[in-house]
């Protein structure tokens, strides 16, 4: 009966250093399996900042050059604006200049 009973206590010892065993190399195995998971995650982030980034500096270039399109436009505009204002008003500054001048010659002689 004594043997009996200590053979069911060493066995049952084996059994648990064995349930031990398997669970410690289960816990290596979900830890290595975690770490894995953890650098895949990270370099999926990685590339999604990386591609985030990109789009993020190809709208703000397009946004850039549609305003550059814009101010360009809007300044040919004005430029032509005004070389119509200035050629209205040609005319009467070369009369204004042609009259001065002649005002000039009359005092001087």
């Amino acid at each position: 009966m004594k043997s009996e009973v200590l053979k069911s206590i060493k066995q049952a010892e084996e059994d648990y250093m064995s349930m031990v065993s398997t669970a410690k190399s289960e816990q290596k195995q979900k830890i290595a399996d975690a770490r894995v998971e953890a650098e895949h995650i990270v370099v999926k982030a990685t590339a999604d900042a990386e591609a985030h980034k990109k789009q993020r500096l190809a709208d703000a270039a397009s946004e850039a050059a549609r305003k550059r399109a814009n101010i360009l436009k809007d300044g040919e505009v004005r430029a032509t604006k005004l070389r119509a204002e200035s050629l209205a008003n040609l005319d009467r500054a070369v009369d204004l200049l042609v009259s001065r001048f002649k005002e000039q010659l009359h005092v001087s002689a």
